[in-house]
């Protein structure tokens, strides 16, 4: 018998799951998770509307319930967001949106002069089951934004986010030592204890 991640025991063979999404980062973040598992992360690059919602549990229910009608189960998809402490949560699910209008370069703009540059990142994965089943599986992981871009891994907000206890950045971390403490790891050992029940 193998085992995977979490330590459970597993037969050889393995089991391809849908991962919802175009970012060949949080592929890769996927498969080094998975790696131990039964589970196969095949990358779907099919597009869904997201909405515009005040969670992200709302815009995975949302996808979830789009991709239902349109493609065969079971599959994933994740929506993630970091929610800064100084502007009450912002950008949170507008995450993205600010990534791709502003950049980096434009948060750290927007963060001059702050003194509280506390935040959390935070990531919601959804499954739908091959019995049409919706799960939801929440990761989060708190720091810092600095005020300098720093590294050269990992992707999104990774080079201005210090996690708490460390001194580097996401960007600059191992990728095993980031998707051990990371949001989106966190996230994904919940779903893997899920599918090994």
């Amino acid at each position: 018998m193998a085992k995977d991640v979490t330590g459970k025991e597993f037969s050889k063979g393995s089991v391809d799951l849908q991962i919802i999404t175009s970012n060949n980062g949080k592929i890769r973040e996927f498969k080094e998770i998975l790696r131990e598992s039964p589970y196969v992360p095949v990358q779907n690059n099919v597009s869904y509307p997201e909405i515009q919602a005040s969670s992200l549990e709302d815009v995975v229910d949302f996808g979830l319930t789009w991709l239902q009608e349109r493609i065969s189960s079971p599959f994933v998809i994740d929506d993630s967001g970091v929610f800064i402490d100084h502007f009450n949560g912002f950008p949170g699910t507008y995450t993205r949106y600010i990534y791709d209008t502003i950049g980096l370069k434009g948060v750290l703009r927007q963060m001059e002069g702050v003194d509280d540059r506390e935040c959390t990142f935070r990531c919601v994965l959804g499954l739908l089951t091959e019995s049409g089943e919706k799960q939801k599986f929440v990761g989060e992981c708190s720091g810092t934004l600095i005020n300098e871009l720093r590294g050269e891994g990992g992707f999104g907000y990774d080079p201005i986010f210090i996690p708490d206890g460390f001194d580097k950045t996401f960007a600059e971390l191992a990728s095993e030592e980031k998707n051990s403490i990371s949001h989106r790891g966190k996230a994904m050992r919940k779903l893997i204890d899920f599918l090994l029940q």
